[in-house]
């Protein structure tokens, strides 16, 4: 894996947790709109499409860049949309570096042909 496939990989792996987290607060905020005087939407609501926004942007980065197939960038995509899906695609994401460093690890050190 290159320089630039890993930096995609890492910003995807970065904005995706804080869009997850956004994304609840959002949720609990809608709720209180509707049960109490206390509304934050309106800047929870920015707050959130600015991060969905950059983990699009940085998706599609990393589909170009890491040439994922279409269902596993459709699955980075729907996890995007569901309320924690983001902890899951940070988890995922912070696991196939952890395997791509081990794996470079043993090309250069000559346990692994590829």
């Amino acid at each position: 894996m290159d320089i630039k496939t890993a930096t995609a990989l890492r910003r995807l792996r970065l904005v995706s947790a804080p869009e997850a987290v956004s994304f609840l607060i959002l949720l609990v905020c809608s709720v209180l709109k509707r049960t109490t005087d206390f509304n934050a939407v309106p800047v929870m609501g920015a707050i959130h499409g600015v991060l969905f926004i950059l983990y699009v942007i940085f998706w599609a980065d990393a589909w170009n860049r890491a040439k994922w197939p279409l269902g596993t960038a459709a699955f980075y995509f729907v996890l995007s949309v569901l309320p924690t899906g983001g902890f899951f695609a940070e988890r995922k994401l912070r696991r196939e570096a952890e395997d791509a460093v081990i794996a470079a690890r043993a090309r250069q050190e000559g346990a692994v042909k590829a």
